[in-house]
């Protein structure tokens, strides 16, 4: 397969870490994890392909990521390093220790499972109607109190966040929306037909042996607690946060301490490392 050429935003210096972003998505959406982690590590936040920058009109398949990832640690000179991934990002962090285990010195894994299973309500039209006003309004009026209150909490948002802060709804504003409109059909259909064929890779996660962290929202719908803990239980070094009153945005509700865990658990892990 040839490796589709990313997008990539690199910052700081230290011990990689590679930082893989959900769908819809971008390099840039990763910026929660990146702004802090690169002043201690060497961060690389590319967009997959079909996201982002990383445009393409041509179908694909889901395990060409994996090629592209491989491909741009080659040209990084990247022997090893830690996969940090965020829903989507997260599968494609399991599946790259799977590939290349030799390649990846440990995983955080974030909102994701490696058999995802959601519990979303049922969408109607007044859904994404109240959800395009919001996400429109917010572009003007970014985190106002009254259009949180008014839009955001009677849209979509709602199964996103459980927290409405205007924090989280600058985030919305300023990646959120950027990276669902740069989101292209192929990286679309890319995972629903990875997902219709029922994903479900919890067996052979069971051979990953790097250490994991595994954070995990309780109230997320779209990828649910249970699912990245029943995955957590799989890994023989692993350790796990489930934190409270939040959804599946939960890095950009409580970045303080998702921040926090992640680098202790970092500072754990690479400490016998070269940094």
């Amino acid at each position: 397969m040839t490796p589709h050429r990313l997008n990539t935003r690199i910052q700081g210096k230290g011990f990689p870490i590679l930082c893989l972003h959900g769908h819809p998505g971008s390099g840039k959406t990763m910026s929660v994890f990146t702004e802090r982690l690169s002043q201690q590590y060497q961060t690389i936040a590319p967009d997959l392909r079909g996201y982002g920058k990383s445009s393409t009109s041509k179908p694909f398949a889901m395990t060409e990521h994996l090629t592209d990832l491989l491909h741009l640690m080659d040209a990084q000179s990247i022997e090893s390093c830690v996969v940090l991934g965020w829903s989507l990002g997260g599968i494609l962090a399991m599946e790259l220790a799977l590939a290349a285990p030799h390649r990846v010195a440990g995983l955080v894994l974030l909102a994701t499972a490696a058999h995802p299973r959601g519990a979303h309500p049922p969408i109607a039209w007044q859904d994404n109607a109240m959800t395009a006003i919001a996400a429109l309004a917010n572009q003007v009026w970014v985190g106002a109190p009254w259009l949180i209150e008014k839009f955001g909490k009677r849209s979509l948002f709602r199964y996103l966040v459980k927290q409405h802060t205007p924090q989280v709804y600058q985030r919305l504003a300023t990646e959120g929306v950027e990276a669902y409109l740069n989101t292209s059909s192929s990286a679309t259909d890319a995972l629903q037909s990875a997902l219709s064929q029922g994903y479900n890779n919890l067996s052979a996660v069971q051979s990953i042996t790097c250490p994991v962290l595994v954070l995990a929202a309780e109230d997320d719908v779209h990828i649910t607690a249970a699912s990245s803990l029943e995955t957590a239980s799989q890994f023989s070094n692993c350790q796990i946060r489930c934190y409270p009153d939040t959804a599946h945005l939960f890095p950009w509700e409580i970045s303080e301490q998702v921040l926090n865990d992640i680098e202790s658990w970092l500072a754990v892990h690479l400490s016998s490392r070269e940094l």
